[in-house]
């Protein structure tokens, strides 16, 4: 399992014209997953989503949480984190987890975000979106589980 989180002042997420997905103050999330991601990766990273420090106190230092923010989450699919360019010009994405089984850890991850009390915002699994967001700072991070962890 990978993400690629970016703190955001707001974002949102349009499919075919209509806003599926919006936040205001909190993270982006894409997220991408492998065959052999289960629910301890999809826990552990719902943990640590929902704990990360990556907002400002009143010193400037990230020490805040979503929940001292009263942050949001926008949960976007992406299968692309997995594309390997180590060969080639076209990405391989191989790596990546067959779409229903995707789709399937989507979902999952999505609710086990929800269970640690983030308000959550979703793109939509397989559709062509479009993401506008602000980012914060910038501050993005990239994070992997290892299989099984």
């Amino acid at each position: 399992m990978r993400t690629v989180i970016q703190r955001v002042s707001h974002a949102q997420v349009t499919v075919e014209g209509q806003v599926v997905g919006q936040i205001q103050r909190g993270m982006v999330v894409l997220v991408g997953f492998t065959d052999s991601d289960e629910v301890e990766q999809i826990n552990w990273m719902a943990r640590k989503v929902a704990g990360l420090r990556i907002f400002e106190d009143s010193g400037g230092k990230m020490n805040l949480g979503l929940a001292d923010v009263e942050g949001q989450v926008l949960v976007v699919p992406n299968f692309t984190l997995y594309g390997d360019v180590a060969r080639g010009r076209r990405p391989s994405f191989s790596q990546a987890a067959e779409p229903r089984r995707a789709e399937e850890l989507f979902q999952q991850f999505i609710a086990a975000v929800r269970e640690r009390g983030v308000t959550v915002g979703q793109g939509q699994f397989g559709a062509s979106m479009q993401i506008e967001l602000v980012n914060d700072g910038p501050v993005t991070l990239i994070i992997d589980t290892e299989p099984h962890s």
